[in-house]
């Protein structure tokens, strides 16, 4: 009995060690292989197409489940598309595609002629010598503006002479079964064109006998078909698994700002009164194929910066007046106009502004005017548009031509166009309620041929920052017999066409509301602009952002901030949060003598800001936010298809990420294989023999030392 206790105790300590050196080689070959992963692998950073969805329509692009793998090819010209659509030898193919490649044509015939032989697709960066690119429709908003449906003066995508963006491929709107990739950085450019070059690039038709160069692409998207059925699809398995979702409505908010404050009343008093409004607005937002990339500096970013230097100088100008006036700076416009189509119908509701606010609802019917500024690509050449007969658009254009040629700021504006082919501006979302409704647009015509792209950034514009707030103060108006200031700026800069620009907007709509012609030789601040522009296009920690924050605010990531209306979330964009702080700076009432102590008591709408100086001021602030969420979502009997509102959504996704590797030879990974097999087989054989000879194996020399105790014989 003791002997059987001896052996098994042997074979439980050998088998103890077994185990300890099983482990200990587990942990080696874990260590080895992970860093053989990274030797196999090397990750390449960029930026992912990604998918939207409307009420009829699937956008963008996405990889397979798992992401998507195919060799890398260089294109170089057409012929080496025609390579991958007629020989492909060894497919599927990631194409390498330069901007200048970057063509509806050439796109369109990967995706429908090399389709099966493509996988992904990427994106260089070099706009070196680029004329233009633009992956928007040559009819923004083609479907939701004043003419949808029309069959006379309309926006025509078929000809150029007759479209609001000549130069559009309208890739923003075409469905891709394959990732698309862009690739911004030089180091990350070169890793993938020296593992092409030295792996792929020579002897392409033997290609497939060799181990190539390739790329993966994890940017799977969970929605399909059209928003209708991806909300279908996620209500339902809302029920079975809480907190799915598909797809998510593109929402964000519109910031706005009264001239002067309005009254707080009572609940009870709270209904619509003869209060008359101006209301002047642009867009905020712009939009591109690619997540997180695209400044939108033409298209938006000049009309935007043109409104906030307008209403700063109408603030310091006008300091009383019978009407008030409504800045309005919409959101999600590049979207069928999801910012306007929400504003009007919470006027048409008696929504606006909320209940909190603690002021009188706006209709319709409050507004006496609204004037509208589209994209403004040329500074110098103004246009006036309406859809009806309107007399105050031919006061508007008089307006315009008067003062410039009183202060020469060489500005041209011709007679008024009426027309219903309507730049894309918000004002749309109006005039498809009602055609008389008092809009007049400011716009020139397109001359943006980087229009909604990864390219129309401070370069589009030739801008360059002056830098000089730390002499001027730009929280003031600016005196006119300055001249051009081209000390500051250079000649031509575009800081003094917007300054020009929104100086003659402003005189203007100061005109149209006191009857009389401003008389000051002052006009918007061109370090404002220079500052404006400096936040929006290049870093977010600026002089006028800080100036907009309490004085002990940490240091911002120095990124200008996304202007994308994206999805909801718990959090205020960055765009958004900048645009309200920057007008409670500008337009907000300056309190004398007041402490932060007792700014903070006063609660909102007074707000502590750093001002200027940086030592800390009170304002008594106008601006607020409403909700830019299309009013599609708010009926669960809408029909999708009707095209009456906005219905765009953004796909949800677990993963974007992209990585490139040396996929092996066919031969390479044959030969793997049958070494893989061979090796099972040895293993199965020796584990079998093993198994039956284990009592042989593993009794050996396991007799014990031990004398045994023998148990005394009792007589």
């Amino acid at each position: 009995m003791v002997l059987s206790r001896g052996l098994i105790g042997v074979k439980r300590v050998s088998w103890w060690y077994v185990a300890v050196w099983v482990a200990l080689q587990q942990i080696d070959l874990g260590a080895h292989g992970q860093r053989m992963k990274d030797n196999m692998y090397t990750p390449v950073n960029g930026a992912h197409c990604f998918r939207r969805l409307n009420g009829t329509h699937v956008t963008g692009c996405s990889s397979s489940n798992g992401g998507s793998v195919g060799v890398l090819h260089l294109i170089n010209s057409k012929a080496d598309i025609d390579f991958i659509v007629q020989k492909h030898p060894s497919p599927p193919y990631a194409p390498i595609v330069p901007p200048a490649l970057y063509t509806r044509e050439n796109i369109l015939r990967l995706r429908d002629e090399a389709g099966p032989y493509v996988s992904a697709l990427v994106l260089m960066n070099n706009a070196s010598g680029l004329e233009q690119f633009s992956q928007e429709s040559r009819c923004p908003n083609q479907y939701s503006g004043l003419a949808a449906g029309q069959q006379q003066q309309r926006c025509s995508v078929d000809r150029a002479e007759d479209s609001w963006n000549p130069w559009g491929s309208g890739l923003l709107l075409e469905d891709f079964p394959f990732p698309i990739f862009y690739v911004a950085g030089v180091s990350e450019m070169e890793k993938l064109l020296d593992c092409y070059e030295k792996f792929n690039a020579h002897d392409l038709e033997n290609q497939h006998q060799r181990s190539l160069c390739a790329i993966e692409v994890k940017a799977f998207m969970s929605a399909a078909v059209s928003t209708d059925i991806c909300m279908r699809r996620s209500n339902s398995y809302n029920s079975l698994i809480p907190a799915t979702k598909f797809c998510d409505p593109l929402q964000g908010k519109n910031v706005y700002a009264t001239l002067f404050p309005r009254p707080i009343v009572p609940e009870e008093q709270r209904v619509e009164g003869p209060e008359r409004i101006v209301l002047v607005s642009t867009r905020t937002d712009t939009t591109t194929m690619f997540d997180g990339v695209g400044l939108g500096a033409m298209d938006s970013v000049v009309p935007f910066a043109v409104l906030v230097a307008v209403a700063h100088f109408l603030s310091q100008a006008l300091l009383s007046n019978d009407r008030n006036v409504l800045f309005l700076f919409f959101n999600g416009e590049s979207y069928d106009y999801i910012g306007s189509q929400r504003f009007v119908y919470d006027l048409q509701t008696g929504a606006f502004p909320s209940r909190g606010t603690q002021t009188k609802p706006i209709s319709m019917d409050n507004i006496e005017l609204m004037i509208d500024l589209g994209a403004l690509d040329n500074l110098t050449d103004l246009h006036v548009y309406h859809a009806a007969p309107q007399p105050m658009a031919t006061k508007v254009a008089e307006l315009l031509r008067k003062i410039n040629q009183q202060f020469g700021f060489g500005i041209q504006a011709g007679q008024p166009v009426m027309t219903t082919n309507l730049p894309p501006v918000s004002a749309q979302s109006f005039l498809r309620e009602n055609i008389t409704f008092p809009a007049v647009i400011v716009a020139s015509r397109p001359a943006n041929r980087f229009y909604h792209s990864i390219y129309d950034d401070q370069e589009n514009l030739h801008y360059r920052y002056g830098n000089h707030s730390r002499k001027y103060d730009f929280t003031q108006l600016e005196d006119l017999d300055l001249g051009d200031r081209s000390d500051l700026y250079g000649k031509d800069s575009i800081q003094m066409r917007i300054r020009n620009a929104s100086t003659l907007i402003g005189m203007s709509i100061y005109e149209l509301l006191t009857g009389r012609a401003y008389g000051q030789r002052n006009g918007t601040n061109s370090v404002l602009i220079d500052e404006f522009l400096h936040c929006f296009l290049e870093s977010a920690d600026c002089p006028l952002f800080r100036a907009t924050v309490k004085p002990d605010t940490p240091h911002v990531y120095p990124a200008p901030p996304s202007r994308y209306i994206s999805v909801h979330t718990t959090l205020t964009s960055d765009a958004t949060g900048w645009t309200y702080r920057v007008l409670g700076l500008l337009l907000g009432q300056k309190v004398e003598n007041a402490t932060k102590a007792n700014c903070s008591a006063l609660h909102l709408p007074y707000q502590w800001m750093a001002g200027y100086g940086g030592a800390g001021e009170c304002r008594r602030t106008t601006q607020n936010m409403s909700l830019a969420l299309s009013p599609a979502f708010m009926n669960e009997t809408y029909d999708f298809t009707s095209y009456r509102y906005s219905t765009w959504t953004e796909s949800t996704w677990s993963e974007m990420s992209a990585r490139i590797f040396l996929r092996p030879s066919p031969a390479h990974e044959t030969l793997t294989l049958s070494i893989g097999i061979v090796v099972m087989v040895i293993s199965f054989v020796l584990v079998f023999l093993i198994n039956s000879r284990s009592d042989v194996l593993f009794n050996q020399g396991s007799t014990s030392s031990i004398p045994i105790a023998t148990q005394p014989t009792q007589c």
